[in-house]
């Protein structure tokens, strides 16, 4: 082979693997999340975007969707599946979607008394738990939380049998649940997340079980303006990307979109929990009634939580992901008692 020929063929390559890392930055990056647009959640979301921009460099352009524009979380979650999604910020109600194990971080009501306790299961579980997403075909970037739930209503109310008249916000997904509330007594009422607001308005729904920060955002309290001061459980949440889109980018790139999910959820963890309390004291300037339960009406609801476990344990949380939780909780728990 004649040196003019090896040089055309080393050309050639160069061009084909310049074209091929032209194209793959010319891909874009779709991301959504329920979310309002500037919002904390959404603000993070563009730093990892512009994170990945940086690293993947050419005509790379990334777009994130906010406000449940691309439907509910179920729905994000069978956009990232079909590739009309690149990403998506969830909380447990799309993850398990994905993973059904992660709904043990968040389908126990008043298991965890407080962030640390919370922290630590998590810290605990993650690397088990990123690896069953990423057989699922997802890449976990980072970890959050939004806020402890607590029961925002249009009538006062202080213990679990003054709900059993309401009607439940409950989301569409989590048949599951709505079967418990009904045994119960409680009437859910399965919807989206877009369809809250205008259903308590018009009645179609009495209470909406939320963070305060999305109570504040969604303007849910102006109808519901009754909230019980009970910390149910906390929403947690991951921003997670397709696999797909993961290997396709360079080494360097998913360093630098890796180093950025991990910053973005520290930020997540850390503001969202503040904004928790600035949140109630801001709708408290704004009408909002804070009912505080007594004593006696605190034992009824742990009672409940108590009596809802074995019914939770494996048919909304697998049993044995349901197990390592409790062992996790039960292992920080002594730490703290010596």
């Amino acid at each position: 082979m004649n040196l003019n020929r090896l040089v055309r063929i080393f050309s050639c390559l160069v061009f084909l693997a310049f074209a091929s890392s032209s194209f793959a930055a010319d891909k874009p990056l779709r991301m959504g999340t329920l979310a309002p647009k500037n919002s904390l959640y959404y603000r993070q979301l563009i730093e990892v975007a512009e994170a990945w921009k940086g690293a993947a460099g050419g005509n790379s352009k990334y777009t994130v969707y906010a406000d449940g524009s691309q439907g509910g979380e179920t729905e994000l979650a069978r956009r990232m599946r079909i590739g009309q999604l690149q990403g998506a910020l969830l909380s447990v109600v799309g993850l398990k979607e994905i993973e059904p194990s992660i709904s043990a971080l968040q389908s126990m009501p008043l298991l965890f008394k407080s962030w640390e306790e919370l922290d630590f299961v998590r810290e605990k579980m993650r690397p088990g738990m990123e690896k069953k997403f990423l057989e699922k075909g997802f890449v976990v970037l980072a970890w959050g939380d939004a806020g402890w739930v607590r029961f925002f209503s249009k009538e006062p109310a202080f213990k679990p049998d003054d709900y059993k008249k309401m009607k439940f916000f409950s989301w569409g997904g989590e048949p599951e649940q709505q079967e418990i509330m009904k045994s119960l007594g409680y009437t859910p009422v399965p919807l989206e997340t877009t369809d809250i607001l205008p259903s308590i308005q018009t009645g179609m729904i009495s209470v909406v079980p939320s963070t305060p920060y999305f109570a504040m955002a969604s303007q849910i309290y102006n109808t519901a303006n009754n909230m019980l001061e009970i910390n149910w459980a906390p929403v947690v949440g991951a921003l997670v990307i397709t696999k797909k889109a993961w290997d396709e980018m360079s080494p360097s790139t998913q360093e630098a979109v890796r180093s950025a999910g991990d910053k973005a959820g520290d930020q997540i963890r850390i503001k969202a929990r503040l904004e928790v309390e600035e949140a109630v004291e801001a709708m408290k300037k704004r009408g909002l009634i804070v009912n505080k339960p007594s004593p006696e009406q605190m034992k009824e609801w742990n009672t409940l939580a108590a009596n809802l476990y074995p019914r939770i344990r494996g048919a909304m949380v697998p049993a044995e992901t349901f197990d390592e939780v409790f062992k996790h909780l039960n292992t920080y728990r002594a730490g703290k008692q010596k």
